[in-house]
C-alpha cells in the first residue's frame, strides 16, 4: 500500500498546525508544510469538511486544528484524503470476488483483511502529538 502525495502533505499540513498551536493564514501553512498554495487551500478544504481543521473567513482568517493533537491520527488524515484505507481492491464493496463466488469463503479475502485491520489499526494509533515536541 501507498498513500497518496496528497495524504503525505495533508499530514505535513496538520503538523505544521499542530505545531504552530495557533491559528495560520494558508500561505504560511504551504510555506512550512512545503506545498504550493493551491494544492494547500485543496487539502485544507478536505480537512475542514472532515473536522480536522477549522476555518476562519476575511482578512484576519486562517485555519488551525479542529482538535487537539492528541486526538488526530495518521489514519484519520490518510481516510479524510485516500478514503478508506484497503491494502487490495479485493477489500472493497465494489468488487466481486474472481477466486469464488462468496468473498466470505476466499482465503486471499480474509487473510488481506485481517493485514488491512492490523495496519488501519496502527495508523489510527499514531496520533500527531507524537510528532510536536513537548513544550519546555
Amino acid at each position: 500500500m501507498r498513500i497518496t502525495h496528497e495524504a503525505d502533505y495533508a499530514i505535513r499540513v496538520t503538523y505544521c498546525l499542530a505545531l504552530s498551536g495557533s491559528k495560520q493564514c494558508a500561505k504560511e501553512i504551504s510555506e512550512s508544510a512545503g506545498v504550493t498554495l493551491r494544492f494547500a487551500l485543496k487539502i485544507l478544504r478536505k480537512l475542514t469538511q472532515s473536522g480536522i481543521t477549522r476555518s476562519y473567513k476575511g482578512v484576519a482568517g486562517g485555519y488551525e486544528l479542529n482538535r487537539a493533537p492528541s486526538e488526530i491520527s495518521l489514519g484519520e488524515i490518510i481516510e479524510c484524503i485516500d478514503g478508506p484505507i484497503a491494502i487490495n481492491q479485493c477489500l472493497s464493496n465494489e468488487f466481486q470476488c474472481s477466486q469464488v463466488g462468496n468473498r466470505r469463503e476466499c482465503d486471499f479475502h480474509r487473510v488481506f483483511g485481517e493485514i488491512n485491520r492490523s495496519l488501519r489499526d496502527q495508523l489510527c494509533s499514531i496520533t500527531m502529538d507524537q510528532f510536536v515536541p513537548s513544550a519546555k
